[in-house]
């Protein structure tokens, strides 16, 4: 796949209302992105790390924030959650995922900063990704995490997510949603757009279609 040009990026970033009236924007992670993304990950609890990367990581290595700042590297996407915090614009989540264009799937992971779960950041996040795996056809969404990972268990429960055993490893579990249409109230136009573009191009030229 050839990762989407740099000048594209920004016109496909998403405004996200949260409870209590506050923002959150998504937006594709960009390489001017690597340090602060670093640092989001090294703020992390060791617990949410060890949640995120389903094992012990105190930051990202090199090549892996190569690709978590490459969008479309490996067929694989990456997005930040950020707000403006005192003036700058801060990373508060973030979420990777990928198309699978033959089982017409979109697997994801993502992860919030723990000074900010409770805001609904994380639900927003997921109706977001939802409108993204509806935007390139798919017709499933689902993660995987740890059996232990209370927190993205109850996450994914109240947003609606079946669970099942994950059939590579008995210490995760998968949840998993049927993808029917893309949320109307949910605003990923723009992506919509992208993901035609990408279609149009060739990379997804085995029968997916943007909703």
């Amino acid at each position: 796949m050839t990762a989407l040009r740099l000048d594209d990026l920004r016109q496909y970033s998403d405004t996200l209302r949260l409870r209590g009236g506050k923002s959150v924007t998504v937006r594709f992670v960009e390489p001017r992105d690597a340090d602060a993304l670093q640092g989001y990950f090294r703020s992390l609890t060791v617990r949410s790390r060890y949640n995120r990367f389903l094992g012990a990581m105190s930051e990202l290595p090199k090549s892996e924030l190569d690709r978590f700042t490459d969008a479309g590297e490996d067929d694989r996407f990456s997005v930040i959650a950020t707000m403006s915090i005192d003036g700058h614009e801060t990373i508060v989540g973030e979420a990777r995922y990928a198309f699978n264009v033959d089982a017409y799937s979109f697997e994801f992971g993502l992860s919030i900063d723990d000074r900010w779960q409770g805001h609904g950041i994380g639900s927003a996040l997921l109706e977001n990704l939802r409108c993204r795996a509806a935007a390139f056809g798919a017709k499933r969404l689902f993660g995987d995490t740890l059996r232990s990972n209370d927190a993205m268990i109850a996450l994914a429960r109240k947003s609606g997510f079946a669970f099942t055993h994950n059939p590579d490893d008995w210490k995760l579990v998968r949840f998993e949603k049927h993808v029917e249409v893309a949320p109307q109230d949910i605003p990923c136009a723009s992506w919509r757009l992208a993901a035609q573009s990408l279609t149009l191009s060739g990379v997804y030229a085995n029968g997916a279609s943007a909703a």
